[in-house]
């Protein structure tokens, strides 16, 4: 008995769940990386799963140490630019539990859509589905944890706050659809003391007790998250100046959660965000 190996069709299935991985996973690790490097790094890890499926056929064991501990990892550099250590091998275990995730899902939506010419649509199925429930977990995870410490930078002055990461600030920037945070005008006046901001611009918000409004916003130099010992940093990020007071929770900066994903346009020169 053999079996006939079409690598054409091999690469492309290959590439498309690789390159389906490394986007979930540059949201989660909030990687900087563009699509163009991701999409590199998927079709890196895809060609040397062709190539190795063909020099370690006789060799299982050889063959599953370089899937697994040489491929994977090649990816991820290549495509994510992820540094060597304690954040490589996060990413290394978090690719897993998107590919056994990934995998259920697939397995379940296949069910409904049974013609192979149809894998591309499955695939794509499968990442949206994948990315609603990576928010649910993240949402019920994060419940009892939303509170981070946030340093603000803007011209020769910083600032230390206690921030809020609420799921319920959808705030974007119409222009250029970054994800937005709220921060106190307190806060704003100590930072702005030396330098003001060059201009403003004005985001729309609804909020529950008030039908509609407009708040200034202006980007800050940098955002530095702190949160359970992991760092993100956030280059220029927008921040919209409350008219009112946040919150009695003793809260000056209600963050954006898009943010700790990466933002709506990650990779962004405007707004990028890496984690440290």
């Amino acid at each position: 008995m053999y079996y006939e190996l079409y690598v054409d069709v091999f690469f492309m299935v290959n590439f498309t769940m690789d390159a389906i991985l490394l986007i979930l996973l540059k949201k989660l690790l909030a990687c900087p990386a563009g699509y163009g490097r991701v999409f590199a790094g998927a079709a890196t890890g895809a060609a040397m799963t062709c190539i190795a499926i063909v020099i370690f056929r006789k060799t299982p064991v050889l063959r599953f140490v370089v899937f697994h501990g040489v491929i994977n990892v090649v990816m991820m550099k290549a495509g994510l630019g992820i540094k060597w250590g304690r954040e490589l091998f996060r990413g290394w275990v978090l690719l897993y539990i998107e590919s056994f995730l990934l995998g259920g899902v697939f397995q379940f939506v296949q069910q409904y859509i049974r013609r192979g010419s149809m894998f591309f649509l499955l695939a794509v199925i499968s990442y949206y589905l994948v990315s609603v429930i990576w928010k649910i977990i993240l949402f019920f995870s994060e419940k009892g944890n939303r509170y981070c410490e946030v340093e603000v930078f803007f011209g020769e002055k910083n600032d230390r706050l206690r921030g809020l990461i609420d799921t319920g600030n959808t705030l974007s920037d119409t222009i250029s659809n970054d994800p937005v945070s709220i921060i106190d005008r307190a806060s704003v006046r100590r930072l702005t003391e030396e330098k003001k901001p060059e201009r403003f611009r004005y985001i729309s918000y609804h909020s529950i007790g008030k039908k509609e409004g407009v708040m200034p916003a202006f980007r800050l130099d940098k955002m530095q998250i702190i949160r359970d010992g992991n760092k993100i940093n956030v280059e220029h990020p927008l921040v919209a100046v409350s008219e009112e007071e946040l919150g009695s929770e003793n809260y000056q900066m209600i963050i954006n959660p898009d943010i700790l994903t990466g933002g709506k346009k990650n990779g962004d020169k405007s707004g990028s965000s890496t984690s440290v």
